[in-house]
């Protein structure tokens, strides 16, 4: 690989890796020290072309879920069986792996713009600005940059656009899919929202239970299938559907922080 190598995005390729490369080595402890991350689907992802993918995902943490899923990737590629031991897997990363992210987010300090260069497709978020609802047009190049991601490689989104759980599903992510008819695969990812701060750079708690579940690509009718259906079948797939959602009364919740808490005590929920 020539050293000045570029992606489709100006970013020149060894510098993403030594980045990829440090931050690995940096948040490699969060997922199998501080906590201990469950993985299932490593297998899929071996599956998978090297580009045309797109992922789609619950969100819990601003970085959190997106430093893992990397960890996560390149582990499976390298061989490792729902397993980030060794950490040497990080040495070699994908290259053309990006995830979606909204632009005032990278924007927002020193470090989240080293993170946009690792592979952040960038974008200004039509419903929501500086914490205040906007209601504002897509910009199109905000779609084809998406698209460019598409086409080079595997591309992370979060359809609600939020951390918040059991949100609505943005319209923009089914647009995209028809657009572009990448092959979807859905992650479904727990535990980041209780073992991290919102934005995923503190850890708050220790010895929580974290998962993460890589499930087989949705079958897509991209000609007949309209908007909705794939909004509704994305809702179904990342399990946040309002039929995943179930109303606990008070006593129903204390027992479940009761649960929590004796969880929480154990010092590993699996063996290594």
């Amino acid at each position: 690989m020539p050293l000045f190598r570029r992606n489709p995005f100006g970013h020149y390729l060894f510098i993403k890796k030594w980045i990829i490369r440090f931050f690995g080595v940096v948040s490699h402890g969060r997922y199998r020290n501080f906590n201990n991350l469950k993985i299932e689907g490593s297998q899929i992802l071996r599956d998978l072309p090297d580009k045309r993918v797109l992922f789609i995902s619950n969100h819990q943490t601003y970085f959190a879920d997106v430093a893992a899923m990397f960890h996560v990737f390149n582990a499976s590629l390298k061989g490792r069986d729902d397993s980030i031991k060794n950490i040497g897997y990080i040495w070699q990363p994908k290259l053309n792996f990006y995830f979606v992210a909204a632009g005032e987010t990278m924007r927002s300090g020193i470090l989240p713009k080293i993170f946009a260069y690792a592979g952040s497709v960038s974008i200004d978020r039509t419903w929501r600005s500086s914490g205040k609802d906007v209601n504002r047009q897509v910009k199109n190049t905000d779609i084809s940059n998406i698209g460019k991601a598409i086409g080079d490689g595997w591309v992370i989104t979060f359809p609600q656009g939020t951390t918040k759980p059991f949100k609505p599903i943005r319209r923009g992510t089914a647009h995209i899919i028809k657009t572009y008819k990448p092959i979807v695969v859905p992650i479904v990812i727990d535990g980041f929202r209780r073992s991290f701060d919102k934005k995923g750079l503190t850890i708050k708690r220790k010895n929580v239970l974290q998962s993460m579940v890589i499930k087989e690509p949705i079958e897509i009718d991209y000609e007949n299938e309209d908007i909705s259906d794939i909004v509704t079948k994305i809702e179904y797939a990342i399990e946040q559907h309002p039929s995943f959602l179930k109303v606990l009364s008070v006593e129903e919740l204390e027992e479940l922080r009761k649960e929590e808490e004796e969880l929480n005590k154990k010092r590993e929920f699996w063996s290594s």
